[in-house]
């Protein structure tokens, strides 16, 4: 979303007047941005050929990695691979969100900000976003202030915190507070400034009754606000001194807090844990406040509830490595582990710290120095699987069964990890801290990724049918049970085609990912540059036919054998252009045809007044007339070839989402450039001259990556059987003539491809 939003108040009315940062002038400051300027302002650059290099501004270097490209626009740490364009830049090294960066440069380079009028439905909802950012703000200056300039906050409030230990800066830095132990005085003052009930309540700062009396939700507790990456101030905590009433209470999810997406003191720890390319998570407030006053400042917290996929994409944006920190309580060890899973499953490196008995992160901090409790954590964070195999294995050695059930458990953990060269390591120091074959735990790895693989694969199919039955649709799951058919036919009909492909794709390995990249990158680089172009013509069964564009015939062929694409951030790039040119593309294409018939009009008016004030011959000016209109027409069709083959990258380039506009950034530049003296003496076919026969190649490359993926993994299972002693002779005699068949499948199916693609076939690299 290119937006910025600002509100403004009318000078003759009452109504606020919401406006939004104009798409012409965001791609106006990502067009002008120059990134070796931007970067300059920061990091000292040396000429390098044609790029430049300085030491990275992201981590802690003495040899110069980060390179900057003026020709592509890009910066990249080919140490910790940070970079990007401009924005990306400013975003990670100022830690901005995308709209602020985007500021910051308009400034830079003295660009006007244009801005148009919201939609109403656009005010209302920013409206609301911005009144509940304003009463939370204005709570948090009235908690502040109690705590600090009444008796009753220094007395009990401020008592509390010192009591706990903490110093008046860390008090500050967390700009923690107190409610007084009355039932409306935040209310009445809120009221007092103007705000809302309705605001006050919806944010959580108050509760109604259904006898509509309305009171304050944290009277009588300690306040802990909750600040968003960008330092907005979306919730509180409070915490109550007294021991009749529940310990802690928070605020409720609203269109500005969502508490799965929130870690508290991220704001305040973003910036050490980027330095440091750490994160350390605990699970209470105090426990980050202690830390950061102890002087250890990359460390956020779950704020007690279950690790999230929202908070852990969080994380990642930041760091790699976490350090999972857990108290003695064993009972709560095993209930949170499910964490780690969901750590490895992202691909983060993680490492866990078991606590002394009788001590939390916050009592541990409160009684060491920063490079004591820095050392404490270097010298005795552990590896997860020895730390998972310790607890479940505790109390269980006389236990079969139970020993059992502990082992699986551990093998899922190595399963979910995306990495197949950490996968490796894993399974081979599981197979010596349990003293149990190799082979067997490669086995069951491989087994519990296909049962993953599987339920991932419903889960999705299960999704998509709820959402085409919720937009009114009609959805058919096809499930294939079979896993070998016959295949003594010479070649397959387009149906086999489809479900010997689909199969391939639902058992595809998360490891396999990385194979696939190159040729799930190809295709998406044709859909970037060329996606609006027409590519053919559909022809239905009554002999009418339709043209189809490049990114909709690229959608049917992989809905007709349901490949999707395995990387996250192709997928994603890939659905936002589908959207872009299903949903935009014929309103900006018809606004633009408008644009580019004015001008088409404004060059024949222009042409035809140099005409009558050159003209010196009646006969010539019906031929001079022609001409001009012919040469009209034709810069009216190169102006569209233009906008239409730039519609989608140039939009995707800008996109909010970082790892959208990243990949675009990445796609859409040409590979090489040929040189002057080349293109004179020959005529290079252009990629758009041959997109009939690119686009389909590139399909059919993904579709022979998906089956040799496939292959592999028979092959492995293959091996496998082969080796398994345990085995019964029938039962194994079986199973290798089942994986056989299935591989004689994919070998006929990918032989039908190569007549297609021929001898060169696209391969990784």
């Amino acid at each position: 979303m290119l937006c910025k939003f600002v509100v403004y108040k009318s000078r003759t009315t009452d109504r606020k007047i919401v406006k939004t940062i104009d798409r012409e002038t965001v791609q106006r400051i990502l067009d002008t941005a120059d990134i070796v300027e931007v970067v300059s302002d920061f990091v000292t650059l040396k000429r390098r050929g044609t790029s430049y290099l300085g030491l990275c501004p992201f981590h802690n270097e003495r040899t110069p990695s980060f390179s900057v490209s003026k020709s592509k626009n890009i910066c990249k740490c080919f140490s910790c691979g940070k970079g990007g364009s401009p924005v990306n830049f400013i975003m990670e090294h100022e830690h901005m969100t995308y709209q602020e960066a985007l500021r910051y440069l308009a400034k830079k380079y003295g660009i006007e900000i244009k801005e148009h009028e919201m939609t109403s439905q656009e005010r209302e909802r920013e409206s609301q976003r911005a009144s509940l950012l304003a009463v939370n703000d204005f709570a948090l200056k009235h908690f502040e202030d109690n705590l600090f300039n009444t008796d009753e906050g220094r007395e009990v409030g401020l008592s509390y915190f010192r009591q706990r230990g903490l110093n008046e800066a860390v008090i500050n830095k967390f700009h923690l507070g107190y409610a007084l132990e009355r039932s409306n005085a935040l209310y009445a003052s809120a009221m007092e400034k103007g705000f809302t009930e309705d605001n006050l309540v919806t944010a959580g700062l108050c509760i109604r009754t259904d006898s509509n009396r309305v009171y304050d939700r944290f009277k009588g507790r300690v306040i802990y606000p909750v600040f968003s990456l960008s330092g907005k101030i979306i919730a509180f905590g409070g915490r109550t001194l007294k021991k009749d009433v529940a310990k802690y209470v928070n605020s409720p999810e609203s269109v500005i807090y969502v508490k799965s997406n929130e870690l508290y003191g991220i704001y305040q720890s973003k910036s050490a844990i980027s330095k440091l390319n750490k994160c350390i998570l605990v699970e209470g407030y105090m426990d980050v406040i202690s830390m950061h006053q102890s002087g250890v400042e990359n460390v956020v917290a779950s704020s007690g509830t279950s690790l999230t996929e929202g908070q852990i994409r969080l994380i990642h944006r930041f760091a790699e490595n976490v350090t999972v920190i857990y108290d003695g309580d064993a009972a709560g060890i095993k209930a949170s582990l499910r964490g780690i899973d969901m750590l490895l499953a992202e691909g983060l490196n993680i490492k866990v710290l078991l606590l002394p008995d009788g001590h939390d992160p916050d009592s541990f901090a409160q009684s060491r120095s920063a490079s004591e409790l820095e050392a404490y954590i270097n010298e005795h964070e552990t590896d997860f699987i020895k730390f998972k195999t310790d607890i479940l294995l505790k109390g269980v050695e006389n236990d079969p069964m139970a020993r059992a059930r502990a082992i699986t458990d551990i093998v899922h953990s190595i399963a979910v990890i995306p990495n197949p060269v950490s996968t490796n390591l894993y399974i081979t120091e599981c197979s010596r801290m349990l003293r149990i074959d190799e082979g067997v735990i490669r086995m069951e790895v491989t087994k519990q990724r296909a049962d993953i693989a599987e339920k991932e694969s419903l889960r999705v199919k299960q999704q998509k049918a709820r959402e085409s039955l919720k937009n009114g649709g009609n959805p058919q799951a096809e499930i294939i049970e079979t896993e070998s058919e016959s295949v003594g036919s010479a070649s397959l009909n387009d149906t086999e085609v489809s479900q010997i492909i689909a199969r391939s794709v639902q058992k595809t390995d998360n490891s396999d990912s990385n194979f696939l990249l190159p040729y799930e990158k190809w295709l998406l680089q044709l859909v970037l540059r060329y996606g609006v172009l027409d590519l053919c013509d559909e022809v239905d069964g009554e002999g009418n036919s339709q043209s189809v564009n490049v990114i909709e015939y690229v959608s049917q062929e992989m809905q007709l054998d349901s490949i999707v694409f395995t990387n996250e951030a192709v997928a994603k790039t890939f659905d936002a252009a589908l959207e872009l040119a299903r949903k935009h593309w014929p309103s900006d294409k018809r606004s633009n045809d408008e644009v580019l018939m004015e001008n088409r009009r404004a060059y024949i008016v222009a042409g035809e007044e140099d005409i009558r004030n050159s003209l010196t011959d009646l006969a010539d000016l019906e031929r001079r007339r022609k001409e001009l209109t012919q040469t009209a027409d034709d810069m009216f069709c190169q102006w569209q070839q233009e906008y239409a083959q730039t519609y989608i990258e140039r939009i995707l380039c800008s996109d909010a989402d970082s790892q959208i506009r990243g990949l675009a950034l990445e796609l859409v530049p040409e590979k090489y450039v040929l040189s002057k003296m080349h293109t004179k003496y020959a005529r290079i076919e252009t990629d758009m001259e041959r997109l009939e026969d690119l686009v389909p190649r590139a399909i059919f490359a993904l579709k022979d990556a998906v089956l040799t993926c496939r292959d592999r993994a028979l092959r492995e299972l293959l091996r496998c059987v082969v080796e398994d002693g345990s085995m019964p002779d029938n039962e194994k005699s079986d199973k290798m003539f089942d994986l056989l068949a299935q591989r004689q499948q994919i070998t006929l199916l990918r032989s039908e491809l190569a007549k297609y693609l021929g001898d060169r076939i696209f391969s990784s690299k």
